[in-house]
């Protein structure tokens, strides 16, 4: 189990990112490799790697993701158009840094969720 990643460097600025939102719960920053004009990172400041390893303590944190997500979500101004929010988990499930992270998506009219298998 990871003790350190990148993100944790983010959340206690000690590299540079654009981040948009941060209080004592999570941080929220800009992707470096946008998938949609506004691909915005929510990310807990406390590290849980995976899906798999949130426990019923981490309840409050997770449920304050969504509020910020939908928060970011108005100020960005895609919160009527729409927009996704994304959990990946694993490495078959896309996960690149094993510290959980809810993605925003939005801005403009997004894709199928999963590519059907001919």
């Amino acid at each position: 189990m990871p003790t350190e990643t990148i993100f944790s460097k983010i959340i206690r600025r000690e590299i540079p990112s654009d981040i948009v939102y941060q209080d004592e719960q999570v941080t929220a920053f800009r992707d470096i490799n946008p998938q949609a004009p506004v691909h915005i990172l929510v990310v807990p400041n406390k590290l849980i790697p995976t899906a798999n390893d949130v426990v019923p303590e981490d309840e409050p944190v997770l449920g304050h993701m969504f509020v910020v997500a939908a928060r970011i979500a108005a100020q960005e101004g895609i919160a009527e158009s729409g927009y996704r929010l994304l959990v990946n988990c694993n490495r078959d499930g896309g996960q690149e840094v094993y510290h959980l992270h809810l993605h925003i998506l939005g801005g403009r009219r997004l894709g199928p969720m999963v590519m059907r298998q001919s």
